[in-house]
Formats: structure tokens, sequence, C-alpha cells
């Protein structure tokens, strides 16, 4: 990710702030370089555990030129899929928690990993999301496959 790549997810990322230059000034000069930022203002995030979400990954970066923001938890334990606002109050599914309206989301600066929390796709800064239906398809095909490898399937 070039220096302006990065400024422009940053400055994306700060919308979703309550006060967007506090958050960009403080972003840029905390050595630890995290953001705690609300969700449901500029998107929501699908939670998957980590055995569902790889996969789930794999599927969609063959699906889409660009998917939207993916962030890794601890060692990919979780994974966390930026959609559309208004997804996680309508969405079901077996072990997929999501994080909407009145939620807050650890965010690492785009060009650090900090405290395990890293971008597996950053965000491009022109607001990219990924699509819910598409998702969940790439769910239910990633279930599929590790259900056929003996892996067991989890349903999005």
């Amino acid at each position: 990710m070039t220096g302006a790549e990065a400024g422009a997810a940053v400055r994306w990322l700060a919308t979703a702030a309550p006060d967007p230059e506090v958050c960009r000034w403080e972003w840029e000069r905390d050595p630890q370089g995290i953001a705690l930022l609300p969700a449901g203002r500029r998107w929501d995030v699908l939670i998957v555990p980590g055995e569902l979400g790889r996969p789930t990954l794999d599927v969609l970066t063959r699906l889409l030129d660009r998917p939207g923001p993916v962030l890794a938890g601890f060692g990919e334990d979780r994974m966390g899929f930026f959609v559309p606002p208004g997804t996680a109050a309508h969405w079901l599914g077996t072990g997929v928690r999501g994080a909407g309206q009145g939620a807050w989301i650890m965010v690492p600066h785009p060009r650090r990993t900090v405290g395990g929390v890293r971008w597996l796709i950053p965000p491009d800064g022109s607001g990219t999301l990924t699509d819910a239906a598409v998702l969940e398809l790439a769910m239910h095909e990633a279930a599929a496959v590790r259900g056929a490898h003996g892996g067991g399937g989890e349903e999005g």
C-alpha cells in the first residue's frame, strides 16, 4: 500500500468517527496505531470464525476484483468482513456475529499490524464494501468445500 493509498484509507475510515479530524490526528500520532470506530454509520462488520473466514475470503477473491476490507484478529481466530450499514441487524448465520449500530470496532492503521489485529484486505479509501449477498454465497461455498474435505461445515 502506497502512502497515498494509506492516506485515502485513513481518511475514509475516519469518516466513521464522531470527530474525523481528531481521529486522524490521534491515529497518525498513536504509536499503537489503533482507532476505536463505531460500526453502523459507514459500514457494519460480520465477524466470522477463522476456520470459515479464510476459505470464504479465498472464494471472495475469486469472485470479485476487489472485496471490501477484511480484518484478521489474534492469529486469524476471527475475521471481520466490512459490509454495508444495516447488514448486521438482518444477518442470521450460525457462528457469525454482526457489529452494527451501537457497536465499536478496534481498527488498526491501514499500514500497521497492532496487537494481533491486521488487515488482510485494507480499505481502498473509496468506500468499497463487500455485498452481503455475495459474502453469504461465498460462505456457503466455503462451508460446502470444508464439509466435503471433512472440515465440518458452518453456514453463513
